[in-house]
Parts: C-alpha cells; structure tokens; sequence
C-alpha cells in the first residue's frame, strides 16, 4: 500500500478521482460514490481492510449529529416561511422597494449581516426559502440570486469572528480579536461584492436553472390578510440571528451577569437558537389563518421528506473527510509548505488551501494551518499576526469540492448538477479566497 507521505497524497487524489468518475461517467448515487471512494482511499493509505470504513461511519455520524440537527430545524423553518405565507410576505415587501437589477445586492446585504453570528449551514438553510421566491416571484436564475447570498455567507465563515475557524486561529497566534474583526470586515465586504453580485450575472447566464420548487413558495397562494405580518415574517429568520449575536457579545466582552450569562450562552447555542425559531413560527406564523395545532405539526412532517437525501450526502461527505483527517494527510501537506521560500501571508494561505483541497472543512484548513504556522508567527507585529489569521481564512475556502458537505447542500438545494456546482459554488469559493489573499497584502502595505 502507499504508506510514504506521497503515496498517502497520491491515495487522496485517486480516492477523490474515483468519486468524481463514478458520479460523472457512471452516474453512481453520491451518497455510494462517497461511500466507496472513502473505501478506495483508506485501502491506498494502508488503512487494514477490516477498519476500512471506520473512519467513514464515524465522520458520517459527527457530520449529521452535528449540522445534520441544524438542516433539520432549518428546513422546519422553511417550511413555516413558505407553506404559511411568510416567505411571500418577506417576497412582497422586498420586491416592493427593490428593483429586479438591484434585488442580488439587497440578497447579498441581508446575507451578510446575518452571517456575522450564523454558521455558514445555519445561514444557508435560512436564506434559501426567501432566495427560492424570489427567484420564482421575479423569474430570475436562481443562480442570480442564490450566489450573493452563499457568497456573502462565506465571506462571514472565512474572515470574521466569532466564526469557530478564524476564532481558534487568533486563539493559537495570539492575534488581536477586535482588530482582526475590523480587518476582517474590510477585506470581507469587497470580497462579497466581487464574488457575489458582480459575478453573480455572468454566471446565470452560464447556469440559468430555475427555482427549485421543492423550497419556493407553495403552490397555492395564501390570501393577503391570512400571512404573518412583514415583523412577523422576518423575526423566524432574525431571532436566531439575535439570540446567537447577543451569545457572542457576551463570549467576547467576558460579560458574566449571574443567571443571564447562562441563559444567553444556553439560548445562543445553534441548535437552541433555531429551536426556539421553530417554537415562535408555529404560534406566531403557524397558527395565522385559522390553521389548528394537528394541521401546524402535519407542516412541519413534510419538513423531513424533502431534506433525508441531503442530510446522507452531507454526512457521507463528512465521513469522507475524517477517512482524510485520519489518514495524516494534513500534516504532509503542512510539513512541505512550511519549508517553502514564500512570504508568510502566502504560505499561511498555501497551507489552508492544500488541507481545505484535502479534508473538505473550511474549519479544519483554519485550525490545522494556524498551528503549523503559530511557530513561525511568533515574532510579528499585532497587525501582521490579524492578517495571518485572514490569510489563512481566505486559503480555507478555495475551491470546495466533493468532500465538502456546503459542495452537496448547494448542489443539492439548487438542483444544479455535478459540472454547474463548479461552475458556481466552486468558482465563487476560489474567488473569495484569491480576493481575499489579495486583500491581505494590500492591506499589509497600509498597516
């Protein structure tokens, strides 16, 4: 087997190679695919043939335990938006002070602020009811739409705390939070622009797929006077916004009020956060227009047949990533690149592009690369310390692919194939990582 550090990279390309051919040429389920280029890859590596797929089964298991309750809840909330009204009324009010050339602006705007507190999955999930009608509502790409938003999204997931990636890497170089956060947030509202809305018609011209009904509004419209209220609608989408903003002032400030900081940290948890969306929606949108408890709870049934095939891909592709993670293959990578004669912006940057191509994880590219290069930080200035966190953001969101699980919620949530997937998601994600590299070394000429 291909025990060398070359050969556990070789096993990683050839187990990727085997997904993409099985999915492309042979027209395999992805859920399978991801499944037995796991397999090819540990066999590669060395891994014995008995404990082939642990690392598959225990990935799979952390991915849905983990972001697979946040798509649940999330869908919950979609369906309440949509099957209620809610999301017509956001529609409505929106187009109502927005023009059709400027609507990917006011998507890409609402995207970012509520990326700021949100996980990228968490966000996702939210935005994609009100991208779906809009897009059907003005019959537009849902591409035009949709890759402001996610653009937006990842620029939040990248650059700006307290998003758990570049949080632990100013923990591990000892960088200055708020001066990572305000530089983070001027690197991140170009990048947004540039790999949003700008680049956002071009490629619906290249990708001009339609709404995908399953998430647009409902079929049957509801009357006017029986929809939640603009507020109403748009607090299921805010509230866990706030409760998990108000958790990370008091995280940051080191705010501890006795009760309340319990109770903020327990309410501004993901999971408690979107919980708590789904309990107000069922009163307050749910129950709008006469509908009963029995009828509100059959809604949110539906939530679970529309999602089950996305939940597995994701998790399959989390469990893909761990076979990776397991097999050393960041740490190579991180040992080569450390040895190169570059700039240490580029090489932060070169080392979380290499794990984010290798593991999948924006989050495992930032921790894993912030300490391989902690050691050779240790001398730089408060400024060059915040714009080694950014740099290696901006590497952790290039070119994601197969064995990230935002590469088959995107897919799977747009409808897109294999081929218009990197057409787009991919394409933004290296263009917010290029961006921001670029970014980073302007600014380190000014500070």
């Amino acid at each position: 087997m291909l025990g060398s550090s070359a050969g556990l990279i070789i096993a990683a390309l050839i187990g990727i190679a085997v997904i993409v051919c099985l999915i492309v040429f042979a027209k395999v389920h992805a859920f399978l695919a991801l499944m037995l280029g796991s397999f090819v890859m540990a066999i590669l590596a060395g891994v014995p043939l008995t404990d082939s797929f642990t690392s598959f089964t225990t990935g799979l298991g952390s991915t849905v335990g983990n972001v697979g309750v946040l798509i649940v809840l999330g869908s919950m909330i979609g369906v309440l938006l949509t099957k209620t009204g809610a999301s017509d009324q956001i529609v409505d009010t929106v187009v109502a002070h927005s023009s059709k050339k400027s609507l990917p602006w006011a998507i890409a705007a609402v995207a970012f602020i509520m990326g700021i507190s949100l996980f990228f999955e968490v966000g996702l999930v939210l935005m994609i009811p009100v991208v779906m009608s809009l897009a059907k509502r003005q019959n537009m790409p849902a591409i035009a739409l949709g890759i402001p938003a996610i653009a937006a999204l990842g620029c939040l997931h990248g650059f700006v705390p307290p998003h758990p990636g570049p949080l632990t890497a100013i923990s591990y170089l000892n960088a200055n939070l708020g001066v990572t956060l305000g530089l983070g947030l001027i690197i991140a509202i170009p990048t947004t622009i540039i790999s949003g809305p700008l680049v956002a018609k071009w490629m619906a011209r290249m990708v001009p797929v339609k709404a995908n009904e399953a998430y647009a509004s409902s079929d049957t419209s509801i009357a006017v006077e029986d929809r939640p209220s603009f507020l109403a609608s748009l607090m299921i989408v805010l509230l866990p916004v706030i409760l998990m903003l108000l958790n990370a002032v008091f995280e940051l400030t080191g705010l501890n009020i006795p009760y309340v900081t319990t109770l903020v940290s327990f309410f501004g948890s993901s999971v408690v956060a979107l919980l708590t969306a789904v309990i107000y929606g069922v009163f307050a949108l749910g129950l709008k227009g006469g509908r009963t408890f029995k009828e509100v709870n059959g809604l949110l049934g539906t939530s679970f047949t529309s999602i089950a095939g996305i939940l597995m891909i994701v998790g399959a592709g989390g469990g893909f990533k761990q076979t990776l993670v397991d097999s050393g293959i960041a740490d190579v990578l991180g040992t080569y690149l450390v040895q190169l004669a570059v700039p240490i912006f580029v090489s932060a940057w070169l080392i979380a592009v290499f794990i984010r191509l290798a593991t999948g994880s924006a989050t495992v590219a930032t921790i894993t690369a912030a300490g391989i290069v902690a050691p050779l930080a240790a001398s730089c200035s408060t400024a060059e310390l915040s714009l080694i966190v950014l740099a290696i953001g901006a590497g952790s969101m290039f070119f994601s692919h197969v064995n990230d699980g935002g590469f088959w919620m995107v897919k799977e949530y747009f409808g897109l194939s294999m081929g218009q997937t990197f057409k787009t998601w991919s394409l933004s994600c290296t263009l917010i990582s290029v961006i921001g590299l670029v970014g980073v070394c302007l600014l380190s000429l000014f500070v």
